[in-house]
């Protein structure tokens, strides 16, 4: 046999066994998940609860390049940066509102992680910045009396050195 023609098979045949293993995983996993469930007093089939508050399809909105001087530590002689890419959902109707209000989020956003040290940037995840940002875009809305224009702050990218 030719020597690609037996290495054309073995990939074929290692797919193979890898598709069959994955999907005797899924198998198992959601058979101990039908299990579990009514043990738990739920239903098997229950839908999940969604997050969203309308039909409306989502669009995403990013806001790049936000680079912070982190505050320094005591006895840090040295000057430490956060650099994040953040996205934004809204929908259709309130895209371009979203879009004009960049400039503004940015702002809150310097503002808000400016008052870290490297310690504590370094230690937090990105859920824990989502969350941070969320709340002061929360707060800052409810201050001015203000709708947002967008439903939740994500982060694309962050980078802490």
């Amino acid at each position: 046999m030719n020597s690609k023609l037996k290495m054309i098979i073995g990939v074929v045949a290692v797919a193979l066994v890898s598709a069959g293993a994955a999907g005797g995983a899924m198998w198992w996993m959601n058979a101990q998940e039908a299990h579990a469930a009514p043990a738990e007093g739920k239903s098997a089939h229950a839908e999940p609860k969604k997050k969203e508050k309308s039909d409306k399809p989502v669009k995403y909105i990013t806001l790049d390049k936000v680079i912070v001087m982190l505050k320094r530590g005591q006895n840090e002689a040295t000057t430490h940066y956060l650099s994040t890419d953040l996205v934004l959902s809204t929908d259709e109707e309130r895209e371009k509102e979203a879009k004009d209000h960049l400039p503004l989020l940015r702002s809150i956003v310097v503002r808000a992680l400016s008052n870290h040290t490297m310690a504590e940037a370094s230690s937090m995840s990105v859920e824990q910045y989502a969350a941070q940002l969320n709340k002061t875009f929360d707060a800052n809305y409810a201050a001015e009396d203000r709708e947002k224009p967008f439903d939740e702050v994500m982060i694309g990218k962050l980078i802490v050195e």
